[in-house]
């Protein structure tokens, strides 16, 4: 059985187990009161809110992104999510900031309520850094570059809401809306960002222990929780989160692609030398050394990386884009970063700073993911003008 007894809390009826869930906007002042009523009046056995272990610890005592070692990082092929979490992160706190709200304050509410009045509470969504990780696998090349184009836009976009368009986002026919233009621009990543949270916050909640329970979600959630708890009740699906609480492992075609290209490249100097000898070769060698390195070093130059950082981008494109195992980038961000290594200062302003491209420069710690992230990008475009250039000068 299921009551609507407002456009934000349902109750539901799970056989002799009651379920009260509150769909939230992580940035409303009239959520985190709604969340503090609703808990004082039911009383529950237990409240679950829609996050994990380790980003409540940050919600509570910061992220010390001083102790982050960013070469680190990026050797471990981590960049991608650390700017992801970065910009997201900061979206929403811009976001909170002009309402004058720190974002999921309801969802601290909740448990700060539920611990004064010595309820347990769970945690029941999946660990950020999975998810965002299967939504990157998951994507297509194509789906890949609209995500960073989304990130991008997200990372300077000025957008400000009003309280009453908080508050209408709670709405389900605002919520509805949303995910289906998700769906529509990046179906891969709403696949993972909603539809795979949908099933992991219901069967957390059908698990979780207690006769009344009152649940904390998004209100972009809640419609797809009450779906998944109505199948769990009847049996229709089972309550088994293994496949999509680990990162799916490359298809056979993404493990063979890093070979692929450099074993092309090979070939193609190979056949140069069969028909042409060792000079075409030598002139296809410079020429392949000059577009690469080039590329890489005008995405440095963009990035207004150090001098030698430039020149290691020119100097090392060439031969990382034969290398199936690392990058360019992997050499530029990390010698960035010892080079302008990253103050204090910087890390007492990083979110203040990625919420604009000026920011992104001045803050070393920023600045070196942006080297990261240019220097690759030029690599890559240079590998795909490279390639082609070569077939033609054996007219292929």
């Amino acid at each position: 059985m299921i009551t609507r007894t407002s456009d934000t809390v349902t109750r539901l009826q799970l056989g002799e187990r009651e379920i009260i869930l509150i769909g939230t906007a992580h940035i409303s002042h009239g959520s985190v009161e709604e969340v503090e009523q609703t808990i004082l009046a039911e009383k529950p056995d237990r409240v679950c809110v829609e996050i994990d272990a380790g980003r409540y610890a940050t919600m509570q005592q910061g992220q010390n992104w001083s102790n982050l070692n960013i070469g680190a990082v990026l050797k471990q092929k981590k960049g991608f999510l650390l700017m992801a979490n970065l910009v997201l992160s900061s979206f929403q706190r811009r976001m909170g900031v002009d309402l004058g709200i720190t974002p999921g304050a309801e969802l601290k509410q909740a448990i700060a309520v539920a611990e004064r009045q010595g309820i347990p509470f769970s945690f029941i969504d999946r660990e950020v850094s999975v998810t965002l990780r299967r939504a990157w696998a998951l994507s297509s090349f194509w789906n890949k570059n609209k995500l960073l184009a989304a990130l991008i836009s997200a990372a300077f976009s000025k957008e400000k809401l009003s309280v009453d368009e908080i508050e209408a986002l709670k709405k389900k026919n605002a919520v509805e809306g949303m995910m289906d233009e998700l769906a529509s621009y990046l179906p891969s990543v709403k696949r993972v960002l909603i539809d795979e949270r949908d099933q992991f916050l219901a069967t957390s909640l059908y698990q979780a222990p207690g006769a009344k329970i009152v649940a904390v979600v998004g209100a972009g959630h809640a419609n797809g929780i009450i779906a998944w708890l109505q199948k769990l009740q009847a049996g229709e699906v089972v309550a088994d989160l293994t496949e999509i609480s680990s990162v799916p492992p490359p298809s056979r075609l993404g493990r063979m692609l890093p070979f692929l290209f450099p074993v092309l490249i090979l070939g193609l100097f190979a056949a140069g030398f069969f028909l042409n000898g060792w000079e075409d070769t030598l002139t296809m060698l410079f020429k392949w050394a000059l577009i690469t390195g080039g590329f890489s070093a005008v995405g440095s130059l963009l990035a207004l990386a150090h001098p030698l950082v430039i020149l290691v981008s020119f100097l090392g494109a060439p031969i990382t884009t034969l290398n199936p195992f690392i990058g360019i980038g992997f050499f530029t961000g990390p010698l960035q970063a010892i080079l302008r290594k990253p103050r204090v200062i910087d890390f007492e302003n990083l979110h203040g700073d990625i919420e604009s491209l000026p920011g992104f420069y001045r803050n070393r710690f920023t600045h070196a993911l942006l080297v990261f992230l240019l220097s690759s990008i030029g690599g890559s475009i240079g590998t795909f003008v490279g390639i082609p250039y070569l077939g033609a000068l054996l007219g292929l």
